[in-house]
């Protein structure tokens, strides 16, 4: 029995078992959040719940805002002080495992991918586009990125950082998010609408051409010194690996894949059918099991954030008093 619960486990399934994991428990948050900014709505009659810290993880730029303090002022971001850890410990996983986020923790990502199998349960098909449009449209997501590296990371000093994460606006940051998509205007519901529609299609289509948070990933997991092998002397170069690649990567024609657009999810391997032909790998010598690179993954992470919570770098410093005054009010808060 144990056997045969272990063959069906291809890297694939268990990809899909965390991705629905990790979705569940992202839900679980956002509900709590919505039950603790309820409390201050209502003036105390709701039930109270602790405020989920995890829930600053949605809020990249002011947790990019906290890093330029960090880096400029010496000062680790006390008002959404989890997000700031949540993009280092995303990083460093970058450094470590490629941008396996991407695939086997990202929010986002899951539900592009579940949006793209549709498509092809109902159209047979996703479209590829041609390279003269598909290179230049994946060029858009480091446009993004360069915009937001610039003008937070250059463009804005020290002082300016240290004003904004404790400007009004920046506490409420993800009381904002939340309202944000609890009310959503015509123009909001066809920008979703449009980024959905082009999911069915087009497989990954935000995170092939608009993710900046993708593309900085990217960059980082090009230096990971684990990446996919291919054994030309296994290989039968029957192409399913490149065919199950939902990068596009072309793998069957590549001794190693270090394309910054790989995501670590194991695809491919899951794929081939010889299991000497391509390899999850170290440093291209060391073979890592692919059934153990998702508790890597998941044991950085939730290694990171245990020392975040021993240390007192999780919880944000604003106060109960804090919040009953400013929830209240926080349709007159603008940019």
């Amino acid at each position: 029995m144990k056997d045969i619960i272990l063959n069906k486990l291809t890297p694939s399934r268990v990809r899909n078992i965390v991705q629905a994991g990790f979705a569940a428990f992202l839900l679980y948050v956002g509900y709590r959040f919505y039950l603790w900014v309820e409390f201050y709505r209502s003036g105390g009659v709701a039930e109270y719940v602790s405020r989920p810290a995890a829930v600053e993880g949605f809020l990249p730029i002011a947790a990019l805002v906290g890093l330029k303090n960090w880096l400029a002022n010496g000062v680790f971001d006390e008002v959404h002080p989890a997000g700031l850890v949540i993009l280092l410990t995303i990083i460093l996983i970058s450094l470590l495992y490629r941008k396996s986020f991407c695939s086997w923790l990202c929010p986002v990502g899951t539900l592009s991918e579940a949006v793209g199998r549709l498509g092809r349960k109902v159209f047979g098909r996703n479209i590829n586009l041609p390279k003269w449009l598909d290179y230049p449209l994946m060029g858009l997501k480091y446009v993004l990125l360069a915009f937001f590296l610039y003008f937070i990371l250059i463009g804005m000093d020290g002082q300016a950082a240290l004003e904004f994460m404790y400007s009004p606006y920046n506490t409420v940051a993800d009381i904002k998010m939340m309202d944000f998509f609890l009310n959503l205007g015509s123009t909001k519901l066809l920008v979703i609408l449009g980024l959905i529609i082009g999911s069915v299609f087009i497989r990954n289509f935000w995170c092939r051409y608009l993710c900046p948070y993708g593309a900085l990933l990217g960059l980082f997991s090009w230096l990971s010194p684990v990446k996919i092998s291919r054994n030309d002397e296994e290989c039968i170069n029957c192409g399913k690996c490149t065919r199950a690649c939902p990068n596009r990567i072309q793998v069957a024609s590549l001794a190693k894949v270090n394309s910054v657009e790989c995501t670590g999810c194991l695809e491919c391997v899951s794929n081939c059918p010889r299991t000497e032909a391509l390899n999850l790998t170290l440093l291209a010598k060391k073979k890592i099991n692919p059934l153990v690179f998702p508790a890597l993954v998941l044991g950085t992470f939730l290694l990171v954030v245990t020392v975040a919570k021993l240390t007192g770098h999780w919880e944000t410093v604003l106060t109960h008093e804090y919040y009953q005054q400013i929830i209240p009010a926080i349709s007159s808060i603008s940019h």
